[in-house]
């Protein structure tokens, strides 16, 4: 067990932090995993009276971290009257409940931190309803451990009893919690879905802002759309997405979202309650990685948003990474490494408004990049259809007729079926063309 790491206390819950390292040398990531714990904590609420890591050669099916290295940090525990540990590992129902029994108090674990913080910043009802399921759906396996005092009534191979029934009681219970709020989590997926078709009905191209917590994404789209969205230096202080127009230097709008952000270890069955609020980033045009240059771990948020990304399967779309926060002197000792891993990056400072300008032209760049030349023949009584044109594409010529007109634009391509029935035939663009048109 390495060196405890002291850290003074306060008249709020205090906490100790356990990181586990599964190799037998020491592995830098696990205490820069538990320094983030600690934030964790910290916007939770609680204060950390003390941090260690154990170094295990394998997980113990009971403890995790075997029955020794547990009986000491039980002593640590009753020596200093800490109120609970947190655990970096998310544990089984199992370990959770053995480790109370050693240690004589409360047990969490990672997840249940996150699910926490999660519970005390949602603002919408779509919000609270997500973080409900994902605390039901981890609540389910560990019910058990909330009944034992009930099991020692009466004796039996298995739980026969008081805790028995009452297990059963509240175990039918949630499954129909969860079952009811996974219905009402798919009625908010219609909707979204029938928002974006209208947008879609509009020609808008969606952008979504992802990346690690506290990377500074409200902070954009609030530099970008003057949201007012709440941002705060801390983890997770905004969870509920929001939706503002953009208005881009080529005069096409653009709608852009900012997402809840991403973090390590972030729990499987979180992003699952989640894939409401995540579809945004499913069905965007553009992502905008929003990367938190000044941080120490940033090469690490960056892979830990990856691989959100990936289980989400988002891969194969545009991504343009953003460094944020250049203005931080810290930022300079990670920018070299960062330039070199993503070039055609854009760099910029939400805060104080710097490099805005050229992150609206390259978006506005890569958009026109996904349109197509076309030759419409539009009737004059679709007025809409017409201003639609105007507003979200680039238009070369205006030819009238008695009942109609043809107008040859770049049109964008989340716009073809808008057009469909009104195609003469295609055309490519000249990039040089549309330049000077835009300008």
């Amino acid at each position: 067990m390495e060196k405890t790491i002291e850290i003074k206390s306060t008249d709020r819950e205090t906490v100790l932090l356990v990181g586990v390292c599964l190799d037998r040398f020491a592995d830098p990531t696990s205490q820069e995993s538990l320094d983030e714990l600690a934030q964790l904590c910290e916007t939770a609420g609680a204060v950390v009276e003390a941090s260690l890591v154990c170094r295990i050669s394998r997980p113990n099916a009971g403890t995790l971290i075997g029955e020794g290295k547990a009986n000491e940090i039980g002593a640590m525990v009753k020596e200093r009257g800490i109120a609970t540990v947190v655990f970096d590992e998310e544990l089984t129902p199992a370990q959770g409940r053995n480790l109370e029994k050693i240690f004589g108090t409360k047990v969490v674990d990672r997840t249940q931190v996150i699910l926490d913080i999660f519970a005390q910043h949602a603002r919408t009802s779509e919000g609270r309803l997500q973080i409900e399921l994902a605390q039901l759906e981890y609540l389910l396996p560990r019910l058990r451990r909330m009944w034992t005092h009930l099991e020692r009534q009466k004796g039996g191979i298995g739980m026969h009893g008081p805790g028995e029934k009452q297990l059963e009681m509240d175990r039918r219970r949630i499954v129909e919690d969860i079952q009811r709020h996974r219905r009402r989590l798919n009625e908010v997926q219609k909707r979204r879905s029938e928002q974006r078709r209208g947008r879609r009905r509009h020609g808008w191209a969606l952008i979504s802002l992802v990346g690690y917590t506290n990377a500074g994404k409200s902070t954009l789209i609030n530099a970008l759309t003057q949201a007012g969205v709440l941002a705060y230096d801390k983890l997770f202080a905004t969870l509920d997405p929001t939706t503002r127009q953009l208005k881009l230097p080529n005069h096409q709008l653009a709608l852009l979202t900012d997402t809840v952000g991403f973090i390590r270890k972030l729990p499987h069955h979180l992003v699952e309650s989640f894939k409401a609020t995540l579809e945004e980033v499913v069905e965007a045009d553009l992502l905008v990685h929003v990367i938190d240059t000044a941080h120490p771990q940033v090469f690490h948020h960056i892979d830990a948003v990856h691989q959100v990304l990936g289980e989400l399967g988002v891969h194969d779309k545009t991504i343009v990474p953003v460094f944020n926060k250049i203005d931080d002197p810290q930022s300079a000792v990670n920018l070299p490494g960062l330039r070199a891993r993503f070039p055609g990056s854009v760099e910029i400072s939400a805060r104080r408004g710097d490099g805005l300008d050229a992150l609206r032209i390259h978006l506005a760049d890569l958009l026109r990049r996904r349109r197509e030349r076309q030759r419409l023949r539009i009737p004059l009584q679709e007025g809409k259809l017409l201003a639609m044109l105007k507003t979200s594409a680039s238009i070369y010529a205006t030819d009238y007729e008695e009942e109609s007109v043809i107008i040859e634009a770049a049109v964008p391509v989340t716009m073809n079926g808008i057009f469909a029935a009104y195609r003469m035939d295609s055309l490519p663009v000249s990039p040089d063309e549309e330049n000077a048109r835009d300008a």
